[in-house]
């Protein structure tokens, strides 16, 4: 079994004060990934995580995702690649110290894009990772681009990308928020979680979905969303969680039994 897991940025970050990374969470996060891995280890992780107030803040400055078109852009597509690896030596260093044989690979090395879209993804150096027995860590970043010279990539475009050589049986996003709700959760108490939901209710469940708490230059969670949906067209028995990780051992209990109903699934 193959299993991709994704911490989300607001988590791992305070996505509301620049460049704050939450490092009891994220440690907290670690050991709960090494016990399922300890419990699995011949299940195929892939790790990775999103940017919060890391990339995201910088790239929204230089509007890096649009495009690059002169000096002062390409000095912010360095600087966004830049703050994103500073998060992503945080989040490598607390799985190491949690024992899980974990090795950094970043994006912008491997995707190359076309208006914005990866369209090839060099999946061999991810494979080879596999194949020596540790596990990758990948995470939103920049990318060079044929038609906008450069751009940001979404974490959830680098493993919707990876999933064509490599398709995962259950995907798992880990936020702040425990799945998709009827309304936003953090400003309607009275909000209806939203246990499973179906490629076709998608259009339905818009409004619900809407963006992102804090600064995302990469499209919030109906973003998200979508993208795991055009993974699950290509890969019908792809299972995609939505779950919480702000409960401790809730990240836990989900990784050593994915099939429990937590949170929200997307599927078929």
């Amino acid at each position: 079994m193959r299993h991709f897991i994704k911490l989300g940025g607001s988590l791992i970050t305070n996505k509301n004060r620049p460049l704050t990374p939450r490092p009891l969470v994220i440690a907290r996060l670690a050991r709960e990934i090494a016990v399922a891995w300890q419990a699995d280890p011949h299940r195929q992780w892939i790790i990775s995580h999103g940017s919060g107030s890391y990339g995201h803040v910088v790239g929204q400055r230089y509007h890096t995702r649009e495009g690059v078109a002169d000096a002062a852009g390409w000095q912010g597509f360095a600087e966004t690649g830049y703050i994103a690896g500073q998060l992503n030596r945080l989040v490598l260093a607390a799985l190491l110290r949690a024992g899980l044989p974990v090795i950094s690979l970043p994006p912008s090395a491997l995707a190359r894009c076309q208006d914005g879209r990866i369209t090839t993804f060099q999946s061999e150096p991810v494979q080879r990772v596999l194949k020596s027995g540790l596990i990758p860590l990948l995470f939103g970043d920049v990318a060079f681009d044929e038609t906008r010279g450069g751009t940001i990539v979404s974490t959830e475009e680098v493993l919707s990308a990876l999933g064509r050589d490599l398709p995962p049986d259950h995907l798992t996003l880990v936020g702040v928020v425990d799945g998709v709700f009827d309304a936003d959760p953090l400003r309607h108490p009275d909000a209806r979680p939203i246990p499973a939901i179906h490629l076709h209710d998608l259009d339905a469940l818009d409004a619900a979905l809407g963006g992102s708490h804090g600064v995302d230059v990469t499209g919030g969670m109906a973003g998200k969303i979508r993208e795991m949906a055009t993974l699950i067209q290509q890969h019908p028995n792809l299972r995609v969680h939505l779950i919480s990780g702000e409960t401790p051992g809730r990240v836990q209990q989900h990784l050593l039994s994915p099939d429990l109903p937590l949170g929200t699934t997307l599927s078929v």
